[in-house]
């Protein structure tokens, strides 16, 4: 079987060029002690002034036309200042689901007037945006969603309550998707996407706090919220195939592969530095499959240059890699017999401290594993 549609992707030369650019703007930023390298930054490294400064050298929203803030660019371009970002452990969760997918969303969805209102500061790295998906009770199983968007005059009114819903208690705007329609045979019709300027009076953001006492996630409530028409994005209806698009951005991009990267590296120079080079069977195994699912990872950034929607392929991408994040914590500690301490002042512990207590999330979040086998399952004609 041809693994769907991925293909070796070739970066061109001028990418390579942008890659030593970001190199050198973050070892400035390490310089300036502007940053700490952490795990899993894309997930709890807000810092918005770190943002502004990606913004201001036209390293967000790389894809958006010119006339929305963008360079125009395309996927290729923002993998390869993603992909660095990532490696160096620096703080990009502020602007990362703005730049990730509601960016891209609106680009492809939205109306003139909300592609002028959003992308521009998306671009800047000055405007957040959380996203409204998964509910309590229903996994990763979107389409038994349950928040109601009720029609009323001039706009809907949306009731329900989202969970594990990212930056949304720094976030300006939230898109949600909700039910327009009662549920039918087929559970993929009748949704939309609501988009919703925060603070909101009738919206609630409780935080979810993760084993390292840290808030990242929330529980959002929203009690009757109104929503013009102007803000609806896409059509009614039509949500399903929208949040499709959005997944196959969410799930395909090196932070599936790359959380605990700066781990990696921290261990194998510390090994080096020991002179135990016993280990490096072990470590090139680890570094191996790295490898391979970058290529892989890639070639669905080729895919999402060209126009495609690779939906299963970025599943596919996700359930490995976020397995292999898991498999690079067990080797550093074989590897090291370094004991976890996240209040050492050493980098290794430190690290190793911070990614063993965000495991529990990496098979979680953007789809549990089982949910992602399904869908490639169900591609497979096995389900």
């Amino acid at each position: 079987m041809d693994l769907w549609n991925l293909r070796p992707v070739t970066l061109p030369a001028e990418l390579e060029t942008l890659r030593r650019d970001v190199r050198a703007f973050l070892g400035a930023e390490l310089a300036a002690g502007r940053f700490t390298p952490r795990c899993d930054q894309w997930l709890g490294g807000w810092d918005a002034s770190f943002s502004r400064r990606l913004g201001e050298r036209g390293w967000i929203g790389m894809a958006f036309p010119e006339q929305y803030g963008g360079r125009q660019a395309g996927a290729l371009a923002r993998f390869v200042v993603t992909e660095e970002l990532l490696a160096a452990g620096a703080p990009v969760a502020a602007h990362w689901i703005a730049d990730r997918q509601t960016g891209p969303g609106l680009l492809r969805f939205g109306t003139e007037e909300q592609k002028h209102t959003y992308l521009p500061g998306i671009a800047r790295g000055e405007r957040f945006f959380a996203v409204g998906l998964s509910e309590p009770d229903t996994g990763s199983d979107l389409a038994s969603v349950r928040t109601r968007a009720t029609r009323v005059v001039d706009g809907w009114r949306l009731s329900g309550t989202k969970v594990w819903t990212s930056g949304a208690h720094h976030a300006q705007t939230l898109v949600v998707l909700a039910r327009t329609a009662a549920p039918a045979a087929d559970r993929h019709a009748g949704l939309g996407q609501f988009i919703i300027d925060l603070p909101h009076p009738a919206v609630q953001i409780r935080p979810i706090r993760l084993l390292t006492g840290e808030h990242h996630f929330n529980e959002v409530v929203l009690d009757e919220v109104f929503v013009p028409d102007a803000r609806v994005l896409g059509e009614p209806g039509d949500g399903w195939h929208q949040v499709t698009h959005e997944l196959a951005m969410e799930r395909s991009g090196p932070e599936r592969i790359l959380s605990t990267f700066p781990l990696l590296a921290v261990a194998t120079e510390s090994l080096a530095a020991a002179g135990r080079l016993g280990e490096r069977c072990a470590l090139g195994s680890v570094v191996a499959r790295l490898w391979a699912l970058r290529q892989m990872s890639l070639a669905v950034a080729g895919r999402l240059e060209a126009g495609g929607v690779p939906a299963v392929e970025a599943a596919a991408v996700k359930d490995l890699g976020t397995r292999f994040e898991n498999t690079v914590i067990d080797c550093v500690r074989m590897l090291t017999q370094v004991e976890p301490d996240p209040g050492a002042t050493g980098e290794l512990p430190r690290m190793l401290a911070e990614a063993v207590l965000h495991s529990p999330g990496f098979t979680l979040r953007g789809g549990t594993n089982e949910i992602l086998r399904g869908v490639i399952a169900r591609q497979l004609g096995v389900r």
